[in-house]
């Protein structure tokens, strides 16, 4: 054994025998067994496609409804975009010179947003089952994707109009620090139920609530630190605008704090996976392989089932020994046969 694999067996030894390294270890390889990047970059891709048309409906119907009372407006609109810390002023003053008219910025926002929307909850829907391991006879259809697509859109509502009555200690908070404490505490709690509400709409009933609360809360809390870091990052280190965002910087910049959301919302979905069917300690280095490696690529070869009636069975060969010795033996050329004995002994018979 050569020095750089025994130092790897060591290090997944140590992995394996201590439980919040295994469970880490685990998330990042069954991120990697479902091929969770292309995941993320279609996802990234349908958000960005709902994101203009949602800020756009916003706008318009604030300005319809909420004509008399700016002060709230404008509460509203600081809220929403203090959700893309990076680019959200940006943001805010394309959408406003986006909105020529009231109807028919609402006529087209509303179209946009249909559409992206129902791309987004979509790929949503198809992620989370990517991440169960869901077959196909237990996957939605087309139906039932559409009806839990208006419901995502519901939770993304929701969630707004929540953050809404959270905008006033944003505002206090700068001034007061309990106050901005209390700020935090709050978006953390909403944020978290909006993702266990977002996972429940998204994901199968086959998966029951409770498996997926852990991932709603790592979920949660680490959008409250992200959007907490990109606002210290813009209030402290990017206060020029000019110099760092411009006609490309806006894109390149909600794209990127769009994967980093959606990053961190697939990484959480696959914790839920992982918690709920143990799939720890994967090894680092095969063979041999974990009882919850077979388990994951058992998953993944079921997976494919298409049809009700299809049957998938998945085997594996005993790994008692090093992958180069399995293969030297199976590479060895079969030893002869012994020559039989005759009955009553003496000499075997001979071939002439």
């Amino acid at each position: 054994m050569n020095p750089i694999e025994r130092t790897a067996r060591r290090l997944d030894a140590f992995q394996q025998r201590h439980t919040v390294a295994a469970v880490l270890y685990g998330v990042m390889k069954k991120f990697g067994d479902d091929n969770a990047g292309v995941l993320v970059a279609n996802l990234a891709y349908s958000a960005f496609v709902a994101v203009f048309p949602l800020l756009l409906v916003l706008v318009t119907i604030l300005a319809l409804v909420l004509a008399s009372d700016p002060s709230a407006r404008q509460r509203l609109l600081h809220s929403t975009f203090s959700e893309f810390p990076l680019v959200g002023s940006t943001l805010s003053h394309n959408i406003h010179t986006l909105k020529k008219s009231s109807s028919v910025g609402l006529a087209v926002g509303v179209l946009g947003l249909l559409w992206g929307s129902s791309s987004l909850a979509q790929s949503g829907q198809f992620t989370m089952a990517q991440v169960w391991n869901l077959e196909g006879p237990d996957r939605p259809n087309y139906l039932t994707r559409l009806m839990r697509s208006l419901g995502f859109l519901a939770v993304i509502a929701v969630g707004l109009i929540v953050t809404t009555f959270l905008a006033g200690f944003g505002t206090f908070g700068r001034h007061n620090l309990w106050l901005g404490i209390v700020g935090e505490v709050l978006a953390a709690s909403v944020n978290v139920g909006q993702y266990l509400l977002a996972f429940r709409v998204l994901t199968p009933k086959k998966v029951p609530t409770r498996q997926l609360v852990p991932g709603a809360l790592v979920g949660g809390i680490g959008w409250t630190i992200l959007q907490a870091a990109g606002g210290y990052l813009v209030g402290h280190d990017l206060r020029n605008d000019s110099a760092v965002y411009g006609t490309f910087g806006i894109v390149l910049g909600l794209v990127a704090w769009l994967y980093l959301g959606v990053e961190l919302s697939v990484y959480a979905a696959e914790l839920n996976t992982v918690l709920a069917r143990r799939l720890w300690p994967r090894g680092m280095v095969q063979p041999p392989l974990t009882e919850a490696d077979q388990r994951s690529m058992a998953a993944q070869a079921i997976e494919n089932r298409r049809r009700p009636e299809q049957r998938v069975h998945v085997g594996f060969v005993e790994e008692a020994k090093t992958q180069r010795q399995w293969l030297d033996e199976q590479q060895a050329e079969p030893e002869p046969a012994p020559t039989p004995t005759p009955p009553g002994g003496g000499a075997p018979p001979s071939s002439e």
